[in-house]
């Protein structure tokens, strides 16, 4: 009975602290958050079970923003062989993405040829954060700026984060990248 009794207050209070911290504290992987898509709609990471996925943070009007050109070649390069590239437009870092989900959306066609999944704009930093980016800074860091990128397993385990300063397509991303696909 003491035991029944222990457990209902341990899950209690995980439950609490879920509340508290927007989900991240209960998170068990990648795959139990869940995003908007920029059109609309839910995008949750469960729909990239048995896949890797390259979480980006980026920008319309940054320095890093011809990594779109990368990421695109990534995709390209690798959505066959199981790699989601996943691009979350965020405006924390020098207000480098102050449009409308609908602009960013029409930006990153027209400049960019981008046909890989973007969310609806995030914060990814701070007390606002996504709580998927609350949860990967326990492990690797909070993004210190636009094209930080989260590498997660196709079991929904964060391997590895490479700052904006690693382009998308060189050998330290694509080795992560192949060992993440079990290549």
């Amino acid at each position: 009975m003491v035991k029944s009794i222990l457990v209902k207050i341990f899950g209690f209070t995980v439950l609490i602290i879920g509340v508290i911290t927007g989900g991240s504290a209960m998170a068990i992987n990648a795959h139990d958050f869940s995003f908007d898509a920029i059109e609309g709609g839910p995008l949750p990471m469960s729909k990239f079970k048995g896949q890797a996925v390259l979480v980006v943070n980026t920008a319309s009007f940054c320095g890093f923003t011809s990594q779109y050109d990368g990421l695109q070649g990534l995709w390209e390069d690798y959505q066959d062989k199981g790699l989601v590239v996943l691009g979350v437009p965020a405006n924390n870092f020098g207000g480098q993405e102050p449009g409308s989900n609908q602009d960013i959306k029409q930006f990153c066609e027209a400049n960019f040829s981008v046909d890989f999944p973007l969310t609806a704009k995030e914060s990814v930093v701070g007390e606002d954060a996504h709580p998927f980016y609350k949860w990967a800074k326990e492990d690797f860091g909070a993004p210190k700026w636009n094209f930080h990128k989260y590498l997660v397993d196709a079991d929904g385990n964060l391997v590895a984060a490479f700052s904006s300063l690693v382009k998308p397509q060189s050998k330290k991303l694509t080795r992560a990248v192949d060992k993440a696909l079990g290549k």
